[in-house]
């Protein structure tokens, strides 16, 4: 099927033509409103921005950057000269931020003046600090580009088993492909009017509740940070219709008072990036009367690969629901699951400087997502668990070894193993196994307040065991199936 758009630069040049002075991106916070046409001029600007410091079609450009209307006139700007946009999540402490700018070789970092830091970055060139007069003086036309849409638009890092944050090339033919799947399978359309309450720096705040109302005509309402409060007046003020959401903010909902507000404009909310407890999926729509479709994806699949159907008869709880837009598929089918395998336009160009960890990632020329499912009968997927280690804290990825690798490099510390354990509020909680060298004492609190030195502090354990001895195989491979058993 072809793209109705090459690239995303024609993409809000079109909306821009066509939508005009209808809003687009409405920002409570500073009371603002930027329509269509408004928000192709500031890309445009932005992009004579980055132009003016030497960016070219390639360069990366990396955002350390909150939920602001900033974010997004950086990351379309980069796309509409062909230059890459890579957001940081700005949980990351300081090495971890320096880890991702540095191998992705952003010639640029854009930031605010509260995350400024003293980064060490040897590669990058300019730094751009977010203020009122930065656009001055730039024009909003902008030369012609010759961009495909193979070409690639973002990189964005997700953790690895090893524990190294591994890039993610997403080209503009894959982030078109997603938003226009998810528009179509929801049947959303210019009168749609969203809600992000997610972070930015996620493919699903950048791909479901930007992009995607974008491809639609619709509008968005942009919060900084999720509020238990202001979700609700933001809901009945500005009359949003969906909101895309994590499990854990579901269950915050659930927990604070109902709404006083007419929130009756609330249509339906989508739920993704860890597995949605089907009581929690019963009690919310039974305490709000807000359905809620299950879905599944990745950083590697531009986010969504699956929906649940927007038919309420049709949809079965628990599951990830049917494959939208791209194939997926089962492998190693049994009665005991196999893997979740992806293809499709979706489907990223590969891992940035990681020929191996791409190749392994396509290997029988289908995307490996490395969890572990079945199919029914009708399509449906559910997910049996993971083939990684991972742990998904409140919609947050976290790879174990990667604490371990922290904990390891305490003097008082002889061994640790770090696991994932059933919570209430976050879907799993981290939880790490510490084996002390001889004579040595350490208290739990000291050793979680040595990983928040080292770690962005969703990564660091809640839970601290003392333990003997790491349980290990013959051929010494660490068993941690065997400290979820303790």
């Amino acid at each position: 099927m072809t793209l109705l758009y090459s690239n995303i630069r024609i993409l809000l040049e079109h909306q821009a033509e066509i939508y005009g002075n209808k809003p687009f991106l409405i920002f409570p916070e500073k009371s603002q409103t930027l329509t269509y046409r408004q928000m192709n001029e500031m890309t445009a600007r932005t992009a004579n921005l980055l132009r003016s410091l030497g960016i070219e079609k390639g360069d990366k450009v990396a955002l350390l950057l909150p939920n602001i209307p900033e974010f997004l006139y950086f990351y379309w700007g980069a796309m509409k000269i062909g230059a890459v946009a890579g957001p940081v999540n700005i949980l990351l402490k300081g090495p971890e931020i320096e880890y991702v700018v540095n191998h992705c070789e952003a010639k640029v970092l854009v930031t605010t003046e509260e995350l400024m830091s003293e980064f060490d970055l040897p590669l990058v060139q300019h730094y751009v600090v977010i203020n009122d007069d930065m656009l001055q003086g730039q024009s909003d036309q902008l030369a012609d580009v010759d961009i495909s849409p193979d070409d690639e638009a973002m990189i964005i890092y997700t953790s690895g088993t090893t524990g190294k944050p591994k890039g993610v090339l997403l080209t503009h033919r894959n982030l078109l492909r997603d938003a226009e799947y998810i528009s179509s399978w929801f049947g959303l359309t210019p009168e749609t009017r969203m809600m992000c309450i997610l972070p930015l720096f996620h493919v699903n705040g950048e791909v479901v509740t930007m992009m995607t109302p974008l491809y639609t005509g619709a509008s968005v309402v942009l919060n900084r940070k999720f509020s238990a409060t202001a979700f609700w007046q933001y809901i009945a003020e500005y009359q949003v219709n969906v909101f895309s959401t994590v499990p854990t903010i579901l269950s915050i909902l659930l927990a604070n008072p109902k709404p006083t507000q007419d929130v009756s404009s609330m249509k339906f909310g989508i739920c993704g990036a860890a597995p949605l407890p089907v009581e929690v999926h019963k009690q919310f729509e039974a305490a709000f009367d807000i359905p809620i479709y299950e879905g599944y994806g990745l950083s590697e699949t531009t986010c969504y690969s699956t929906f649940n159907p927007p038919d309420l008869k049709k949809r079965k709880l628990g599951s990830i629901g049917v494959a939208v837009g791209n194939e997926v598929a089962i492998w190693g089918d049994s009665n005991e699951g196999g893997e979740i395998v992806i293809r499709g336009e979706n489907v990223m160009k590969g891992y940035f400087k990681n020929p191996e960890a791409t190749e392994k990632a396509f290997e029988g020329g289908w995307f490996h997502s490395g969890d572990w499912g079945r199919m029914d009968e009708d399509g449906f997927v559910f997910i049996m668990d993971r083939v990684k280690d991972m742990i998904i804290r409140g919609g947050e990825n976290i790879y174990p070894r990667e604490i371990d690798e922290v904990l390891y490099q305490h003097p008082k510390i002889e061994a640790a193993a770090t696991i994932g354990i059933p919570d209430e509020k976050y879907g799993e909680e981290v939880k790490s196994f510490v084996v002390l060298k001889p004579g040595e004492t350490l208290t739990d609190t000291e050793v979680i307040a040595y990983c928040k030195e080292n770690l962005a502090d969703f990564k660091c354990p809640k839970y601290v065991a003392f333990i003997d001895e790491i349980p290990k195989g013959p051929t010494g491979k660490l068993l941690r199936r065997e400290l979820r058993d303790l």
